[in-house]
């Protein structure tokens, strides 16, 4: 006898409506409420606490050492469809200097390419 799996949605035989599981709609509620604490807690700090040049200096370029972090493995592990996408977005941003069209122009590239590729 093999058990099923449980599922975050599923049917109510009698109201043919769907039911949210209690437990995925608690878990989903918590990761929201540390994820808005995170956020909260390190503004109010950042506000409550004299930042040296130096770590404004690193918190500056945070968000793209992270962007670096998570597409660099990505783009190592990738094929020809990637790194000419990447060509492609190195290009963009340095014609435009545009972060947005850099990045629609890596997800279309990365689209293309593997269509082509």
């Amino acid at each position: 006898m093999t058990a099923e799996p449980a599922n975050a949605l599923s049917v109510v035989p009698s109201s043919g409506a769907l039911a949210l599981d209690p437990f995925v709609v608690a878990v989903v509620l918590a990761m929201a409420a540390v994820t808005v604490l995170t956020k909260v807690g390190g503004i109010w700090i950042v506000r409550h606490v004299e930042l040296s040049d130096r770590l404004e200096a690193g918190l500056s370029v945070l968000p793209g050492a992270i962007v670096i972090a998570v597409l660099g493995p990505e783009l190592a592990a990738g094929g020809p469809a990637e790194w000419s996408a990447a060509g492609l977005v190195v290009l963009v941003m340095w014609k435009t200097e545009s972060i947005l069209l850099a990045l629609v122009a890596g997800v279309l590239g990365v689209v293309g390419f593997r269509a082509l590729l």
